[in-house]
C-alpha cells in the first residue's frame, strides 16, 4: 500500500447515529493508515503484517470485548463500520485483514465457554492468532443447511470428535492460528443438526494447503478434513446450535461489509474528483464540463444512500431498536444497497478516467476488482433480496 494525501470524508460522522466513542476512531484511524506503506505484492505476507501491524496500533481490540482485551464493552457494530469503512479507503487487504479477526472469531464471542474465550479471544485483540470462519462448502454456500461436514463423537475412551468433509472459500484459509468449523452432527434435523467446532492449525487430519486464487488476491483456501480429531471441549455453544450462532455472527458483521464498501466508494469518488480536477481536455479541465459534474453528483448521491442504511443498520442493532427480524432486514438492506452502489460508483470513477482507469496497478483498477466480491460473500446480493423480500410480504 502506498501512502495517499487523500482522506476519507468525516462529515456524516456528525449523524446522530454516532457516539463519542465512534468519532474518537474517524479521528485518529486515518493518520494511522495513511503511514503504513505495507507491501502487498504478496497478499499472504501483506496479511500477516496487516494483523500484526492492527494489533500492535490497538485496532484489533475492537474485534472483541472488553473482558477479553477489548476496547469496548461489547461488540459494537458501528465502530466496526466506522473501522472497515476507512481501512478499506486505504487498504482494501488492511480491511479484510481486520474483518477477519472479527468475524473469525464472533463464534467464540457469541457462543463460547469462559475457557475458550480467554484462550482465543485476548490473542486476536493483539494480534497473536489469525482467526478463520469455516462455513461455506462446494455445494453448500447461500444454502447452508446442505452442508455436507460431519462430525461424530470419537469411538475411543478419550472422547472428543471426529470431523470429515470440506470447507471452501475459507478466507484466511492456509494462515489462520484456528478455525471455526461449522459441521452436521444430527443428518436428519436440516439446519438444527449444525455445530459449530474449533480447529486448530495442525489439527490431525486438517489439510487447509489448497490455496485458491482469485481476481482480487487475498488469502482464500479450501479445507479438507479427513478424521479430523479434536477434543470433547472443541464445540462451540449448545450442539447442533451452530446454525443460529453462525447467523447470529454473520448479522453483526454484515453491516460491516457495508462499511468496507463505503470506503472503496469514497475512494473511487475522491480518486475521480482529483483526476476530474487535475486532467486537461479543448482547453478546461475535466470537471468543468457539466456531464462531468453530473456523473460525480450521481455518485455522491449512491454513496449517501448506502452510507445511511449502513449506519442505520448499525444504530439499530447496536441499541436494540426494533425486533430482531427487523434489525437483520436493516442489515439486509445496507448489505444489497452499499455493496452494489459501491460497484456501481467505482464503475464511473474507472470510465471517468479512461485508458488509465484499467492500467494495471491504478487505484480504481485495484478497486474495480476488489469490490466484485463483496457483492457475494456474506449473503450474496440475491439472498438480501430474498430477506427483504420475504419481510415486505409478511
Amino acid at each position: 500500500m502506498q501512502p495517499t494525501a487523500l482522506m476519507p470524508s468525516t462529515e456524516h460522522l456528525a449523524l446522530p447515529f454516532f457516539e463519542a466513542a465512534h468519532r474518537d476512531i474517524a479521528a485518529r484511524l486515518p493518520e494511522w493508515a495513511n503511514a503504513q506503506g505495507v507491501d502487498e505484492t504478496d497478499d499472504r505476507a501483506a496479511c500477516h503484517d496487516w494483523v500484526r501491524r492492527l494489533g500492535e496500533g490497538g485496532w484489533l481490540r475492537y474485534c472483541v470485548a472488553a473482558e477479553h482485551g477489548g476496547a469496548l464493552p461489547r461488540l459494537d457494530s458501528r465502530a466496526l463500520v466506522v473501522l472497515r469503512e476507512t481501512l478499506a479507503f486505504y487498504s482494501p487487504l488492511a480491511d479484510f485483514s481486520f474483518a477477519m479477526q472479527g468475524l473469525g472469531s464472533g463464534a467464540i464471542s457469541l457462543g463460547g465457554t469462559p475457557a475458550q474465550q480467554a484462550a482465543y479471544l485476548p490473542e486476536v485483540a493483539r494480534g497473536g492468532k489469525i482467526a478463520a470462519f469455516a462455513l461455506s462448502e462446494p455445494d453448500a454456500g447461500s444454502d447452508v443447511a446442505a452442508m455436507q461436514t460431519e462430525a461424530v463423537p470419537s469411538a475411543d475412551s478419550a472422547g472428543g470428535w471426529r470431523l470429515n468433509g470440506t470447507k471452501t472459500w475459507i478466507s484466511n484459509g492456509g494462515m489462520a492460528d484456528f478455525y471455526c468449523v461449522f459441521a452436521k452432527t444430527d443428518r436428519q434435523a436440516g439446519s438444527r443438526g449444525i455445530t459449530a467446532f474449533i480447529v486448530d492449525k495442525g489439527a490431525s487430519g486438517l489439510d487447509d494447503s489448497a490455496h485458491i486464487h482469485v481476481m482480487a488476491p487475498h488469502p482464500l483456501a479450501t479445507l479438507r478434513l479427513t478424521d479430523c480429531a479434536v477434543a470433547g471441549d472443541a464445540p462451540l455453544g449448545e450442539v447442533n446450535g451452530g446454525f443460529k450462532l453462525a447467523m447470529q455472527t454473520l448479522d453483526i458483521f454484515r453491516a460491516s461489509v457495508a462499511g468496507a464498501a463505503l470506503g472503496m466508494a469514497r475512494r473511487a469518488l475522491a480518486e475521480a474528483i482529483a483526476h476530474a480536477r487535475r486532467r486537461n481536455m479543448f482547453g478546461h479541465t475535466l470537471a468543468d464540463f457539466q456531464l462531468t459534474q453530473a456523473k460525480l453528483g450521481e455518485m455522491a448521491a449512491l454513496v449517501d444512500a448506502g452510507a445511511l442504511l449502513t449506519y442505520r443498520a448499525a444504530w439499530m442493532r447496536d441499541t436494540q431498536q426494533g425486533s430482531m427480524k427487523e434489525r437483520s432486514v436493516a442489515a439486509a438492506m445496507a448489505k444489497m444497497t452499499a455493496t452494489e452502489n459501491a460497484q456501481r460508483v467505482i464503475d464511473m470513477a474507472l470510465q471517468m478516467h479512461g485508458g488509465l482507469g484499467v492500467m494495471v496497478g491504478s487505484k480504481v483498477e485495484s478497486l474495480y476488482r476488489d469490490i466484485r466480491s463483496l457483492r457475494i460473500y456474506e449473503g450474496a446480493t440475491e439472498v438480501q433480496q430474498l430477506i427483504i423480500g420475504k419481510a415486505v410480504l409478511q
